[in-house]
């Protein structure tokens, strides 16, 4: 068994391992219920955690991760508030000046 990805998001988790079985590589997660004990044990200790069950199909899932999830973010243009004016990377939906939302 090898360890192939943790997150403080549980969802991501899950979903990871749903994309794996798809191509039939077989996976389990460990620490799903460990969070409660955060506070006690460091907090990225308690993250749940994928774990591949065949080790000669770790590059191959590796290779799946980055190909699907592991991707850099998408860069978003800047925008121009409409009611103010200042200048705001592509991230942000609101104005952090007025509050005026990007899309109305």
């Amino acid at each position: 068994m090898k360890k192939i990805y943790t997150s403080p998001n549980r969802l991501m988790v899950f979903h990871i391992k749903n994309i794996l079985e798809s191509y039939h590589i077989d996976c389990l997660i460990k620490n799903e219920f460990l969070a409660g004990a955060a506070g006690e044990l460091p907090p990225n200790e308690c993250w749940p955690e994928i774990w591949i069950n065949d080790e000669h199909k770790y590059d191959k899932a590796l290779e799946i991760l980055e190909k699907n999830i592991l991707t850099d973010e998408v860069t978003l243009p800047t925008w121009i508030c409409t009611r103010c004016g200042e200048k705001l990377e592509g991230q942000f939906t609101a104005c952090w000046r007025c509050g005026e939302t990007r899309y109305r």
